[in-house]
């Protein structure tokens, strides 16, 4: 007899692939127009100057220039404040 119960199939053995999120343009890196900055589910980071957001939330650069990441405050309508990322494209000098 055996000593331990066959091994059938499990309903539990998925798992999706991982979407690549996060910062890949750090601060003071160089980019051209068009590259993808942040890739992010949600507004977690804001864009500012010379940076699009994409359907996704994507932060792209819409000019080549140098990243910047600052932190602002912003009040919302009921008055309270938090601190917002905001991130930049610096264009380049010539």
């Amino acid at each position: 007899m055996a000593h331990t119960k066959s091994g059938g199939s499990t309903k539990l053995g998925r798992d999706s692939i991982s979407k690549r999120l996060g910062v890949k343009a750090n601060h003071g890196e160089k980019v051209n127009a068009g590259e993808i900055i942040i890739r992010q589910r949600g507004t977690r980071y804001i864009p500012g100057k010379n940076v699009g957001r994409g359907e996704d939330d994507t932060l792209y650069a819409k000019s080549a220039g140098t990243v910047e990441f600052l932190s602002k405050k912003k009040t919302k309508f009921d008055g309270s404040r938090r601190y917002i990322k905001v991130v930049t494209v610096l264009p380049q000098q010539k």
